[in-house]
């Protein structure tokens, strides 16, 4: 196990996870490798199904045994899997809170099927009675308000749907609180947000996921760092971290944009 820096580990993610302490994580927020064949610079995306699916199970088991009791788990997948993961999320024990859609704009280009433009993050607590959700933290106008004006509509807002859209005009970190739906769009080439990893995940997304799933102080664990997008918007949010990354390339730079936030 190498650590790089204060919550930055270089390695795979099953054998540094049961090296920590059980029930310690407040939050944990897994994007992983889809297996449509990205191309990483130490991870093969292009698995068989069954081998794919068998190391899904160890990963989820290693992430479960990490959660506190009153812990959150979101996980990012695309349509290929969504479905089994569900099931091996199901089978773990935990309670499914939603089942989200995050539309993003600047998909992939498609020749003989519809673009792809969205992905699935599958929420999930330990316990159905005891998590963390912080309502008030991301509240949005409600249709009552805006355009009909209506004196009964709660004055602080409503929830956001389980679509999540953010239009690419808008500040990439955070969502208009004119925002009900999260189609955010993916970072591209030109964002002021991007790395060097092929598959990043965009600040918006867990921004409002580290809002409403965790306080200040709360530990964050991320098993696929990658990019750093996870870790980056804890250390900003004030929030504790650990992050898994088998490249030590890719780490690196997770390294340098953690020390460009500062604190």
């Amino acid at each position: 196990m190498t650590i790089i820096s204060p919550g930055i580990y270089i390695g795979d993610c099953l054998q540094l996870l049961p090296r920590w302490p059980a029930a310690t994580m407040d939050l944990i927020f897994a994007d992983p490798p889809f297996n449509i064949g990205y191309e990483y610079d130490r991870y093969n995306d292009r698995r068989s199904r069954a081998d794919y699916l068998q190391w899904t199970e160890d990963w989820l088991a290693a992430i479960k045994r990490m959660l506190k009791p009153t812990g959150s788990v979101y996980v990012a997948i695309g349509d290929e899997f969504v479905a089994e993961l569900k099931v091996r999320l199901d089978a773990l024990g935990l309670t499914m809170r939603n089942w989200i859609i995050w539309h993003y704009t600047f998909g992939v280009n498609c020749t003989q099927k519809f673009n792809r433009s969205h992905a699935h993050i599958l929420y999930y607590v330990a316990d159905p009675k005891r998590f963390t959700f912080n309502a008030d933290a991301v509240r949005v106008p409600s249709a009552r308000q805006t355009a009909y004006a209506d004196p009964r509509a709660n004055p602080r807002g409503k929830l956001p749907d389980d679509t999540w859209v953010l239009r690419p005009q808008a500040d990439e970190r955070c969502f208009s609180p004119h925002d009900d739906t999260w189609a955010v769009s993916r970072v591209c080439g030109t964002f002021k947000e991007r790395t060097n990893h092929p598959c990043q995940m965009p600040e918006a997304i867990l921004e409002r996921i580290l809002r409403v799933s965790t306080n200040p102080g709360d530990w964050v664990l991320d098993p696929f760092a990658g990019s750093g997008t996870t870790l980056a918007v804890a250390k900003r949010l004030g929030r504790q971290f650990l992050g898994c990354e088998l490249s030590p390339d890719y780490a690196s730079g997770i390294e340098q944009r953690l020390e460009a936030i500062g604190g």
